[in-house]
């Protein structure tokens, strides 16, 4: 380009540059000399002559040399090609300058691309931020750097990851603490970026001892807004110590301020897979459990050759504290159980299982249902009174010799025979429900039995508690319709009916249903 703009003004163009010592040449070759520093554009002696020398406008230490062959036609071609020069090089000075901005966008974009990798690939939140914590802070060349994630139970800020420290044994940092940046910016959802020139926000009762050696730090709200929902700030991403220069630009405020944005949505979806990881975990165990809660009852092949039985037990959750259970008592008798724990859930579900375990236990050491039921509420008595519950409980032992059933019923309504001609027969109670009752109160009765012909029907009230879009409740008499229209059918085909009969009704459990027919 010298050569060119000395062709023009025929002569030589020489660029010099001011290095701090002197004028070196920067264009058009090394002469071996260097001239004297003008105080202002004008003519210069150099060992081959006087020569033109012009400053370019407000390049500061640039000059240019024009030599034309004598000062007057140098000068006027100074006049000519300065301005080209000095036009050329502010533009390639801003060249160089957004080519340096570019890198450092190239390297910020690079992060926020990087950070987006990270947070694709992995679950762990622990794991992820430990990542973000390095690569933010040698990106804006900060030595220590942490991030702190809100927990919602305790209300502090604790530290999940670090660069320049360890995060173990660190205290959480109390939400209203009024000595803590990070707690500050937590509160105002804001970012606090200090200057060690500029005044600390933080009052002078909270002392200047920072733990750090850099005066300057940074701190950043970490927030996200769910669509439709207002933002929350659910951390806050802190760094100080910052390399060759002790502040932080606002380029690194608008960097971290996204990478924040990041961590925001990362932090909250590493929140809903934990709590749905947490969520299948439970469902798997409530599934083990109820699976675990109906092989407690016994398969109806129990009685097969005495008796023809049916039952179905289904809790409201996944577990309940409805259950049954029948005994073989020798010589063709059979004794029947059927209750229902007032409540439903864990607590039902294990007041149930003692009782299932005793009932098997006091059947068939006891001579008839009365005393059952007695032993059965002296041995649960303490766990009642400890738990502050009760159950309802009928215990029936029918005798196709003597034609006869005998039973108990502790509170229990829900117990009918149903003859093969006729309306059924409630079976009344004959004692409250153990753990209400006192010991002594039990009582027995007994009616006649039609073998071959009648029916022991048995339920819970969930079975005719639920009510329907209407808010009908289902009813006694509904679930004795259906079975009476079935009584000459199999157990098993009359316990279908009735769930069809209920499903059909529309009804909406709210309670554990059990139901049970028996035929001997």
């Amino acid at each position: 380009m010298l050569d060119s703009l000395g062709a023009l003004v025929q002569g030589r163009v020489r660029l010099w540059r001011f290095d701090g010592r002197g004028l070196k040449p920067s264009g058009a070759g090394d002469p071996g000399w260097s001239p004297t520093i003008p105080r202002a554009s004008g003519p210069v002696p150099t060992p081959t002559g006087s020569v033109w020398l012009a400053r370019l406008g407000d390049l500061e230490g640039f000059w240019l040399e024009v030599d034309a062959g004598d000062e007057e036609r140098s000068r006027i071609a100074a006049d000519k090609v300065a301005p080209i020069v000095a036009a050329l090089l502010e533009s390639e000075r801003h060249r160089g300058s957004m080519a340096e901005e570019l890198a450092g966008r190239y390297q910020e974009i690079d992060l926020l691309y990087a950070i987006s990798e990270i947070l694709g690939q992995t679950v762990r939140l622990d794991e992820a931020t430990r990542t973000i914590v390095r690569e933010v802070s040698t990106v804006v060349g900060a030595k220590r750097a942490s991030i702190m994630v809100h927990d919602t139970g305790a209300d502090v800020l604790r530290t999940v990851a670090a660069r320049g420290f360890g995060v173990d044994g660190l205290s959480p940092v109390r939400v209203d603490d009024e000595c803590s940046v990070a707690a500050k910016v937590y509160r105002e959802q804001r970012t606090i970026v200090h200057d060690p020139e500029e005044m600390a926000e933080l009052s002078g009762e909270c002392g200047n001892e920072r733990g750090y050696k850099g005066q300057a730090y940074l701190s950043v709200p970490i927030c996200y807004g769910a669509p439709g929902l207002p933002v929350r700030c659910i951390g806050v991403i802190n760094l100080t110590d910052r390399i060759g220069g002790d502040r932080f630009t606002h380029s690194d405020l608008k960097l971290v301020a996204a990478v924040a944005n990041q961590i925001g949505a990362a932090v909250e979806n590493a929140r809903l897979i934990e709590r749905d990881l947490h969520q299948q975990q439970v469902r798997r165990e409530m599934e083990l459990a109820h699976d675990l809660q109906l092989k407690l009852l016994p398969s109806p092949s129990v009685l097969h050759g005495d008796a023809e039985v049916a039952a179905r037990c289904l809790p409201a959750e996944s577990v309940g504290g409805d259950f049954y259970t029948f005994t073989r008592l020798g010589r063709g008798r059979v004794g029947v159980m059927l209750g229902d724990v007032a409540s439903h859930g864990f607590s039902a579900a294990l007041v149930m299982a003692l009782v299932l375990s005793a009932a098997g236990i006091h059947a068939a050491a006891s001579v008839t249902p009365d005393e059952t039921l007695s032993a059965l509420l002296d041995s649960l008595s303490n766990e009642l009174a400890e738990t502050e519950m009760y159950f309802s409980v009928f215990y029936g032992v029918l005798d196709p010799l003597a034609g006869r059933l005998s039973y108990a019923s502790a509170g229990h309504p829900y117990a009918f025979r149903v003859p093969r001609f006729g309306d059924p027969e409630r079976l009344e109670t004959t004692a409250p429900p153990l753990g209400l009752a006192t010991p002594g109160s039990i009582q027995r009765k007994q009616v006649p039995w039609s073998v071959g012909q009648d029916l022991l029907v048995l339920w819970t009230d969930g079975m005719v508690d639920a009510r329907n879009e209407a808010d009908e409740p289902f009813g006694d008499r509904r679930l004795l319709d259906e079975v009476c229209a079935h009584r000459n059918d199999h157990p098993e085909q009359i316990v279908q009916a009735v769930l069809a009969k209920a499903e059909e009704f529309g009804s909406r459990p709210i309670d554990d249903r059990t139901l049970l027919v028996l035929r001997i």
